[in-house]
């Protein structure tokens, strides 16, 4: 390629908004050079949030938050370009990898929807995109999900330390990095989607800041371990997970009724460490460090009681090693994205199940 600049655009599952990055990966070692954050606004999170489950005409609404994403995304790339003065022409590839509203990677129903419009995104941004990267995955018989351990085994692994990076977006993630051996993952249960879904509808607010409502609460054992019995959990991996699994229906499922809100918060907080944790020791047991990156390792106490149920390993964030834990997930984007551009497959079989390595992503030309 003529130029190594990629920018990677992530939205998940936490709905939030759209993390942006510009990436230089013209040495050994990938940097981003600018970053940025668009907030979705609460009408397009409520339309989003609706897509999720069957409604009257969701086709045309799916098309229309498509195109309105579109537009979103080309925002970000010229926020991102103006302030670090970088031309469109500079720029290989942007690798967007859209909003999910369905995630059914189960034989019989396997399929994956993300929405955007590449095309629409190409002619507002006048750069070449890269989406669609987890439909050949779920082709060839995987999860199409976790796809960022493969970066995180090219910035994150260690020759002599056995470490495991957790990605607490709206699901948490995790990918074992052992110093020899092959790399695996998987997603192990919900990070912030339950914590903010609870919080919203309680306070208001789209998250709990730094875990402080929670905080407030006590843990209930009982609705713990509840949560705990729900089958995902005792799946083994590969596995991956979204709304379809975890949402307030089903966290309402499980309750009594006369629970204090603030008592809810702290359990499903806790279910979050005790899913990350658990898999942790039931399947990577010989990790030594743990770092932890996206939403959720901005939550001190969620960090605080991790650190508590994995004494004597050491919890840090990416932060430590370079990588800012805010932007880890759209850089791992712009780094698929030039693997597709220059041919590479970047799919892990051991991390979603796969027949074997593919090259993810379709390429949309300027």
């Amino acid at each position: 390629m003529k130029t190594a600049y990629y920018i990677g655009i992530m939205s998940g599952t936490s709905l939030d908004g759209i993390d942006a990055v510009l990436a230089d990966f013209s040495s050994s070692s990938p940097s981003v050079l600018h970053a940025c954050y668009r907030a979705y606004d609460p009408d397009l999170r409520n339309r989003l949030l609706e897509l999720h489950l069957p409604g009257h005409d969701e086709l045309h609404r799916a098309a229309m938050v498509g195109n309105e994403l579109a537009h979103h995304y080309a925002q970000a790339v010229a926020q991102l370009l103006r302030e670090c003065n970088v031309k469109t022409a500079e720029v290989a590839a942007i690798g967007c990898h859209g909003q999910t509203v369905r995630h059914c990677p189960q034989p019989g129903r396997d399929y994956t929807i993300q929405l955007y419009n590449p095309a629409l995104l190409v002619e507002l941004a006048g750069i070449t995109v890269v989406a669609d990267f987890r439909s050949r995955d779920i082709a060839a018989g995987g999860q199409g999900a976790p796809l960022v351990p493969a970066f995180h085994k090219v910035l994150f692994s260690h020759p002599q330390v056995h470490r495991a990076i957790v990605n607490i977006g709206g699901i948490s993630n995790i990918t074992d990095l052992p110093p020899n051996g092959e790399v695996t993952g998987f997603d192990c249960g919900p990070g912030n989607i339950m914590m903010d879904a609870w919080c919203l509808r309680h306070t208001g607010h789209t998250y709990d800041n730094n875990g402080s409502w929670a905080a407030s609460g006590g843990v209930i054992p009982a609705l713990l371990d509840k949560l705990l019995a729900t089958p995902f959990f005792s799946l083994p991996p590969p596995k991956s997970a979204g709304r379809e699994i975890f949402n307030l229906a089903w966290l309402e499922s499980c309750l009594s009724g006369d629970e204090l809100p603030a008592d809810v918060a702290a359990t499903v907080l806790q279910l979050t460490v005790a899913s990350i944790a658990g898999s942790i020791s039931d399947h990577f047991p010989h990790v030594t460090e743990v770092y932890l990156c996206g939403g959720g390792a901005r939550n001190g106490t969620l960090v605080a009681r991790m650190r508590t149920a994995m004494s004597g390993t050491k919890v840090e964030l990416t932060d430590s090693l370079g990588v800012d834990v805010d932007w880890l997930e759209a850089f791992a984007f712009a780094w698929l994205a030039k693997q597709v551009m220059h041919g590479i497959p970047a799919s892990l079989p051991s991390v979603t199940g796969a027949r074997g390595a593919r090259l993810l992503g379709a390429i949309y030309p300027n």
